[in-house]
């Protein structure tokens, strides 16, 4: 996770995660429309998400 995505899923969570795909933005689309602190801390998360860079826990 580079210190650029982390920096705009602060911002502005929704555009941090959109290259993740559509399910991805509209759960943090609603969550940051409830309020600002989950919508970050869901993109923070799907960000993290080590299934992402193919690992396998």
């Amino acid at each position: 996770m580079s210190f650029f995505r982390v920096l705009l899923s602060i911002i502005f969570p929704p555009l941090a995660v959109i290259d993740q795909g559509c399910g991805s933005i509209l759960i943090v689309f609603i969550l940051t429309i409830c309020g600002w602190v989950p919508g970050v801390i869901a993109a923070l998360v799907i960000l993290n998400n080590p299934e992402r860079w193919g690992f396998k826990l």
